[in-house]
């Protein structure tokens, strides 16, 4: 698989791509307390969230027609209320990382097992009508019109869910890890959250790496 990721323009949408390394496998690998703290509710963080900001990402995952409401919300906005609520539960050590700079940082976060990717990986619009299994009951969703992560048997990833076939497993060595990025109202902020969780898995087990950047004038 490349991790040379190219991408189609939109406007307002900075997405940043991180290449992740594991020591062993995911399943022998503890959620970092760090991390479990951020899960908490009332959690103080470098990063929060807003309204503001919330609808910004819906505003740009919009552009091409598709609707980020209701299940169809972005991940981030399903975290803010799911730790509120007391029901976040933990998942493993990547996914939980990504979902606590998600969950403060307002930008949806996709974490992807990278060697269950075929060939190339691009992030494009799909088609309407586009729909992917994102559980393992086999619930699909429609994609159409919402910017995703794709390699050569199409889309896998995107801002509100992930594809059941490119999700991380106990197995899991090598990771994709996308911020799905606005540049408004922080051009800084996806670069920063990003950051961030490049920061937490150093720290605790992992090699991490700057896959791609989207350039700022899309």
């Amino acid at each position: 698989m490349s991790l040379v990721v190219l991408f189609a323009p939109l406007p307002r949408f900075v997405p940043v791509v991180l290449a992740i390394d594991l020591p062993v496998a995911l399943a022998a690998i503890p959620t970092p307390q760090v991390v479990r703290d951020l899960l908490l509710p009332n959690a103080t963080a470098p990063m929060s969230s807003s309204a503001v900001l919330c609808t910004a990402v819906r505003d740009v995952l919009r552009q091409r027609g598709y609707r980020p409401t209701g299940r169809g919300k972005p991940s981030s906005e399903y975290l803010i209320a799911a730790v509120a609520e007391g029901r976040l539960s933990a998942i493993n050590a990547v996914v939980d990382a990504g979902n606590a700079v998600s969950l403060h940082s307002g930008l949806p976060i996709s974490v992807v097992d990278r060697d269950l990717l075929m060939g190339d990986v691009t992030i494009a619009v799909p088609a309407e009508g586009t729909k992917f299994v994102f559980n393992a009951s086999g619930q699909e969703i429609d994609v159409g019109g919402l910017p995703c992560l794709f390699d050569t048997l199409g889309p896998c990833a995107n801002a509100v869910k992930d594809a059941q076939r490119t999700k991380t497993t106990a197995a899991t060595r090598r990771v994709l890890a996308v911020v799905w990025g606005v540049a408004a109202p922080e051009p800084a902020r996806p670069a920063a959250a990003a950051f961030w969780l490049a920061e937490i898995l150093r720290a605790a087990f992992a090699q991490v790496e700057l896959c791609a950047t989207a350039p700022n004038d899309f």
